[in-house]
């Protein structure tokens, strides 16, 4: 069943960042019916100040805004790379997660965060992925990034890590936990039952052992599991080669790599990032902070729309189209 989004949040990410610009510019574009029904999260001197530059002030004043944390007027320097930065952009999602997990949202979108910035300010994070299990109370490899865009949904296994390991702590069990997640994810975008694609670890899923003996022991197990609970999954083969075919739904990749390429390649500038496993949905856009272009009026919005048309299409004026 399409999981219908009624009440959703929107926050700032990385207040330096393109993020503020985007978010306004985003809302610009969608019917004002919409606005009635979207709160955003961060600073709101930034919001205010950005607004201004962008001349969209009534804009700005049309949605819900929750003013969250301390971030100051001085450390707003669109571009720079800061802990305070960092430290407004988790809290900002933070307050966003915490109100969809009691029922105030339907669903979050996250601008974009930066990395660095994030640990500069000493806070312990690879990405939204680990930040909603954190919220939520649940274990990190409980919740999955699943990047959506040039008509693929890949769910990642592995993420912000070494590929050793990455495989260090690969099992079935995860790999069967991701899929199921990635799953459920698409039932709630409105797809029923998904025709599930297994990425093999090794070349051609190692061609038995030939190439090693990781696919037998860990791809191969997952997928006879997940046909058992009744779940249409191939048998582990190539990413190459279901790529090329393009005949399923959804694309289980074991690592960040597998999975980033092939959508960031199709669709370098409009995929979108959901981080799925919880019960709480989340989405980011499927690109960076551009500290180079930050306060300069020349972000482009069409990643944040077409994420809002995927969680919400209703919303959109132009629905989220593959």
């Amino acid at each position: 069943m399409t999981h219908i989004v009624r009440k959703l949040g929107l926050t700032l990410g990385d207040p330096n960042g393109i993020g503020p610009e985007i978010a306004l510019k985003a809302l610009n574009q969608l019917p004002t019916a919409a606005l009635q029904s979207i709160t955003v999260f961060g600073s709101q001197w930034v919001w205010e100040q950005t607004a201004k530059s962008l001349a969209l002030e009534s804009l700005a004043q049309q949605v819900q805004f929750k003013n969250i944390g301390d971030f100051s007027k001085s450390d707003f320097q669109p571009g720079l790379i800061s802990a305070q930065a960092g430290r407004s952009a988790v809290e900002s999602a933070t307050a966003a997660i915490q109100a969809c997990e009691s029922g105030e949202l339907d669903a979050v979108i996250a601008c974009p965060h930066h990395e660095t910035a994030i640990h500069q300010a000493g806070i312990a994070f690879s990405g939204y992925p680990s930040l909603v299990a954190k919220v939520c109370g649940l274990k990190e490899d409980d919740v999955f990034l699943m990047l959506v865009g040039g008509g693929l949904r890949i769910v990642h296994v592995t993420l912000h890590e070494s590929v050793q390991t990455a495989l260090n702590r690969l099992t079935p069990d995860l790999i069967q936990r991701a899929t199921v997640a990635g799953i459920q994810a698409c039932t709630r975008l409105g797809i029923e039952k998904p025709r599930v694609a297994m990425f093999g670890i090794n070349p051609h899923a190692s061609e038995g052992t030939l190439f090693g003996p990781e696919d037998l022991a860990n791809t191969v197990p997952a997928v006879s599991a997940l046909k058992a609970a009744g779940h249409d999954v191939s048998d582990p083969q190539g990413g190459d080669v279901f790529l090329a075919q393009r005949q399923h739904d959804l694309y289980v990749a074991i690592f960040h790599d597998q999975g980033h390429i092939p959508v960031k390649l199709l669709a370098p500038h409009a995929a979108s990032a959901l981080s799925i496993g919880a019960q709480v949905l989340l989405s980011s856009v499927g690109h960076g902070c551009a500290m180079d272009i930050a306060g300069k009026n020349l972000a482009d919005p069409q990643g944040l729309l077409r994420t809002i048309g995927l969680i919400a299409p209703h919303f959109s004026k132009t629905p989220y189209g593959d």
